[in-house]
């Protein structure tokens, strides 16, 4: 019986992914969701035969585990992340699943897993790192939306953008002016189509400007509250377990 676990963020995700390998007779041992979670469990147990590992965790990018850890449990990435980067995972014997994960594929790399035994996670954490920014750095982000309001098409640029939100199931850019317009946009798509260095998903319902930023104050459960200037629909906080990734977000 093959020993596995699922290090995931988001939580359906992880759910989704233990009810596909247990269609294919595969039990997972525990789904743990982030790198400190991830550490001290490692720390504290057997390693698996085999980890389903995402790249970007609620606290830092998943290579920050081996950081503190070794193993020698085979890895497969589950990712978004796009070709360039992926030939990391080529090169250092390490599979990967494209999400959102399709069973067939699911299949092939357990598979793949079966017919190797063990693919050795001793890989090179700083050439990962580096080619995920290279491929990072190289795409091209969104520089301007459309809005729609009544018969017309507002065009916005990005260097206007002071953040965008959710609210009743429906998104919105926030202008610097202090303007609010709708958009068919998710935000789970803009942060793909966001410059990272610029911008921020500071929790579930807000991705913001890091030049929009006015103030950052301490809230409660060792949380952050940001101001904006003209924002007044609800308050910006940053979520306890993204805090240690924001503050590395703003010193990059």
């Amino acid at each position: 019986m093959i020993r596995v676990i699922i290090i995931e963020d988001e939580k359906p995700a992880a759910r989704r992914l233990h009810r596909m390998l247990a269609k294919l007779g595969i039990e997972t041992q525990i789904m743990l969701h982030s790198v400190a979670e991830a550490v001290d469990w490692f720390n504290n147990n057997q390693h698996p035969d085999l980890i389903f590992l995402d790249i970007q965790l609620s606290d830092g990018l998943s290579f920050e585990i081996f950081e503190h850890i070794k193993t020698d449990s085979a890895i497969i990435f589950t990712t978004a992340y796009d070709e360039y980067a992926l030939k990391a995972f080529k090169l250092n014997s390490i599979d990967y699943l494209l999400k959102p994960i399709d069973e067939e594929e699911l299949e092939a790399a357990i598979t793949k897993f079966n017919n190797t035994q063990k693919q050795s996670s001793n890989f090179d954490v700083s050439e990962l790192r580096s080619l995920l920014t290279q491929s990072t750095n190289s795409k091209n982000y969104k520089t301007r939306f459309t809005a729609q309001i009544g018969q017309h098409l507002k065009l916005i640029e990005i260097a206007d953008v002071a953040c965008f939100f959710s609210e009743n199931k429906a998104t919105y850019i926030h202008c610097n002016s202090g303007r609010n317009y709708p958009i068919d946009i998710p935000l789970e798509q803009l942060e793909e189509d966001l410059d990272p260095d610029k911008f921020y998903r500071i929790n579930r319902k807000c991705i913001l400007n890091i030049n929009a930023i006015k103030d950052i104050v301490s809230y409660t459960n060792s949380r952050l509250e940001l101001k904006l200037e003209n924002f007044n629909e609800f308050q910006l906080i940053v979520s306890r377990e993204r805090v240690r990734d924001f503050k590395t977000w703003l010193n990059n």
